[in-house]
């Protein structure tokens, strides 16, 4: 069935001993593939047979086969979170850890970020030749996986590297603040807000902010921490003229409206009052001023 032999038989089923007992023959080829590219080695890996997997890796066959799915071992066993493979498969220094899976480019590090797995995570990262900020074709890396599905674990681990850059950009200009603002995962967004090379007010290609995202989707709780921070600016209209407050309103989030405004107005008539002194309060002041003419009132 699928193009299977024997071999691929015993390595689904875990039988380590029928495996070696079938490696032993000279006329086996253990890096045969099914109808759907995938190898005794890929079933093993995606089924968590520890014992077969390393046997197969001791033929020393091509251990990054991509199959239909655009996935290799490694990233199956990222992907399942089977630990005891991952590790065996990263010793193998023919094994690359940045190869792409699928249209959308993701690696195994993206897959086990995307799936909260800490130890598979940590172990990939100790290899010296992972990109650990890798881009995928959605202009996501690790780190977006890890926090859309709010592994707080996996975040702080990625966060700690110096070269991941919290402040990436994805193709339509938003950053993570951004992204994780409008998913309402308010523990990501006071982590990034922690961060003194996070802008608090990154503006996407459509000069949103991400307190404009967070109130637009209804995020409350991350309005109001946004709202707590000082140089968070609730004036700033995006390119259609259009406030966070405004956007709340628009989307029936009267609360989260109100909030913003009450802020936007504040701050507002703090600029009119506010006469600086010196050239840095000048272009503190400025952008307040500039926008007030902007901000919708309810």
């Amino acid at each position: 069935m699928y193009g299977r032999t024997p071999l691929f038989q015993a390595a689904e089923n875990g039988d380590e001993e029928i495996v070696r007992v079938l490696l032993e023959r000279n006329d086996l080829n253990s890096g045969i593939v099914d109808e759907c590219g995938r190898t005794p080695l890929c079933i093993a890996a995606i089924k968590g047979h520890e014992g077969v997997v390393r046997a197969l890796v001791e033929r020393r066959n091509d251990l990054n086969t991509v199959d239909c799915c655009g996935k290799t071992p490694l990233s199956w066993a990222a992907w399942y979170g089977n630990e005891g493979v991952v590790r065996i498969l990263l010793e193998q220094n023919d094994v690359n850890p940045n190869t792409v899976a699928n249209v959308f480019g993701q690696t195994p590090l993206s897959f086990a970020a995307e799936n909260g797995y800490e130890g598979v995570v940590r172990m990939v990262m100790e290899r010296n030749d992972v990109d650990i900020d890798k881009v995928d074709q959605s202009g996501w890396t690790a780190l977006s996986w890890a926090a859309k599905g709010g592994h707080m674990k996996v975040v702080r681990m990625l966060l700690e590297r110096n070269s991941v850059n919290p402040e990436r950009a994805n193709p339509y200009g938003r950053t993570l603040l951004s992204l994780a603002a409008e998913w309402g995962r308010g523990e990501v967004v006071r982590i990034l807000l922690e961060r003194k090379d996070v802008d608090p007010n990154s503006a996407d290609r459509d000069g949103r902010t991400p307190l404009a995202w967070a109130a637009r989707s209804g995020k409350e709780v991350v309005v109001r921490m946004l709202l707590e921070r000082k140089d968070v600016n609730p004036t700033i209209a995006d390119h259609y003229g259009q406030t966070a407050a405004a956007w709340a309103a628009w989307n029936g989030h009267d609360i989260i409206a109100k909030l913003v405004q009450d802020r936007a107005n504040f701050t507002l008539r703090y600029a009119e009052i506010l006469e600086p002194t010196d050239s840095d309060s000048l272009e503190l002041c400025r952008p307040y001023k500039l926008l007030s003419k902007k901000i919708r009132r309810f």
